[in-house]
């Protein structure tokens, strides 16, 4: 796929939790955005002293959109969302991209473990097509844990709850750190996501683990995993990195 710079022209952009933002966009040229479920763009933005560079993984559902859409997190006295939360309908932006291996393999029987804090989500929302084809082939298992603060906080939620209805091999769990939903949900857990992740069992023999999210809570569960005999060839790890 190309790196070559190229514009994005906003088609719509909405609220989708109280912090995040969803922007949908289309390239200026007319040229088809494909990709990878689970690569990202990144953004050039101007600004008054520097170019910004911002990148963020890509959300749509793979093969349903022909938009580049991504979330993005409020950051209070963050240049690059201050930019991007007020952009409108028929502006540009610069990006260049598809760019990213955290992607799903053509790994072996088993059971893959996705787990996301936040905007982590984004790529196993665009990997949802292919999940769902592996998952109907009857060898493999998916276990989708998010973590977030509150139910209002629970991006993209109402799609992985359809979709665990739809895919028997498919579980969904939602980690609340600080609020649990009422009345209480059959997803919900009481607590952080790395913690609930142990409790699956994560076994080295069978499980994929994807960590996509806040850095800590990707040290935390590499830790615990590698404890447990998980190497780098089954855990794919795609941090995401404050910045102003």
């Amino acid at each position: 796929m190309s790196h070559e710079r190229f514009h994005l022209v906003l088609q719509s952009s909405r609220m989708v939790t109280p912090r995040v933002r969803q922007l949908n966009f289309r390239r200026e040229d007319g040229k088809p955005f494909d990709y990878v479920p689970g690569q990202f763009i990144t953004l050039h933005l101007p600004s008054q002293d520097k170019e910004l560079r911002r990148s963020y993984s890509i959300a749509g559902i793979h093969g349903e959109t022909t938009e580049a859409q991504i979330a993005v997190t409020y950051v209070e006295g963050g240049r690059a969302t201050k930019l991007l939360f007020a952009l409108q309908p028929g502006e540009r932006v610069e990006a260049t991209g598809p760019f990213g291996k955290f992607v799903l393999r053509d790994d072996p029987p088993g059971r893959f473990l996705l787990v996301a804090t936040g905007t982590g989500i984004a790529p196993y929302r665009a990997m949802l097509p292919q999940l769902r084809a592996r998952l109907q082939g009857g060898q493999h298992q998916a276990v989708l844990l998010l973590g977030v603060r509150a139910p209002d906080e629970l991006l993209f939620g109402e799609d992985f709850m359809g979709f665990a209805q739809d895919n028997p091999a498919f579980r969904f769990i939602a980690s609340y750190s600080r609020q649990l939903p009422e009345p209480p949900l059959a997803h919900a857990r009481k607590g952080y996501v790395q913690e609930h992740l142990m409790e699956l069992s994560p076994d080295p023999q069978r499980d994929i683990v994807y960590l996509c999210g806040n850095p800590e809570m990707i040290d935390a569960a590499v830790a615990s995993l590698k404890a447990v005999g998980f190497e780098n060839h089954n855990l794919r790890r795609e941090k995401y990195v404050s910045s102003n």
